[in-house]
């Protein structure tokens, strides 16, 4: 048992979504003692050298920063040992060899955008979005061998509603994650978390592994509730997309009219002004913010003034 501004911690977490949780252990009067974060790298048309946004609240807050290449780099690692940390905090970051992950005695935590044991993988915001689930959450949980696989800490929940996108989700859980590390945290210094095996849990398990372009496409024939879904579950990143006067259709939002269609699915349809819709397999599915290949995102009202198809 310790108290919690005693313990030494090593940050572990590279976007956006992680710095909440950095953010939420100082604020809460935790020694971070080293956040290790992505190296910098070139990015862009001009190839500036990009920082991550981890590492730009470290630079901030005076916190002592490694950003390794290589995980298993034997100086790299040696420079973790020195650090004596009690715990080790993961959000957002890469897969953690052994020798990394098992070395402070209290082990080694993660913060996981899902309700584990479901969406294990590297997209759980996303796919909950795109399956349609009315709920997720956060877990915090014990780093094992396998990935997303160790003994739950803490969950919490939160509904997902209609107009929810992952981009709603992934802010609502940066927060509500940022929340449940104290807490978990202060469990594990106060010595009462009682852990939980995932092994436990027997409902059928549901992935969220990597999207890759062909995942984003969209299938017209598919029920329009099920292609809203997938929409949402993909806005704004990396957004699912169609085809349109052969370019690339990205469609951040829409809106949807269960009717029986009278075109093909994938068939669209515009009156020049102010709306441009799609056929599916049961109904209309209305674009309402687009960007076409080449342009910025913009509202449908925007994107027909200079359309022409």
């Amino acid at each position: 048992m310790k108290l919690l501004k005693d313990l030494r911690i090593i940050f572990m977490g590279t976007p956006e979504f992680a710095v909440a949780s950095l953010h939420a252990l100082v604020q809460a009067g935790c020694q971070v003692v080293a956040v290790i974060t992505a190296p910098d790298k070139p990015s862009g048309r001009g190839l500036h050298v990009h920082t991550s946004a981890v590492k730009d609240y470290a630079v901030a807050n005076n916190l002592p920063i490694l950003q390794p290449v290589k995980l298993k780099n034997p100086e790299f690692i040696e420079a973790v040992k020195s650090y004596q940390a009690d715990l080790q905090v993961v959000v957002a970051f890469r897969m953690l060899p052994e020798v990394l992950w098992n070395m402070p005695p209290m082990g080694t935590i993660n913060v996981h955008a899902s309700l584990l044991p479901q969406y294990r993988g590297a997209a759980p915001i996303n796919w909950a979005v795109i399956n349609g689930e009315k709920e997720t959450g956060v877990t915090t949980f014990q780093l094992k061998h396998e990935i997303d696989t160790g003994d739950i800490l803490l969950q919490t929940r939160i509904p997902i509603l209609h107009d929810d996108t992952a981009g709603s989700i992934h802010d609502k859980l940066m927060q509500e994650g940022a929340s449940l590390l104290v807490k978990t945290v202060e469990g594990i210094a106060a010595g009462t978390l009682i852990e939980t095996p995932q092994a436990s849990f027997h409902e059928a398990l549901k992935h969220a592994p990597k999207l890759f372009k062909d995942d984003m496409l969209i299938n017209w024939y598919q029920p329009i509730d099920t292609i809203h879904n997938f929409i949402r579950g993909l806005s704004p990143y990396p957004a699912a997309y169609t085809t349109l006067l052969q370019k690339q259709f990205k469609i951040f939002h829409a809106t949807v009219l269960a009717t029986e269609p009278t075109a093909d699915p994938g068939t669209f349809e515009t009156d020049h002004k102010t709306y441009l819709r799609f056929a599916a397999n049961d109904g209309w599915v209305y674009a309402e913010e687009v960007q076409v290949e080449g342009k910025k995102r913009m509202t449908i009202q925007e994107f027909l003034k200079g359309f022409r198809g």
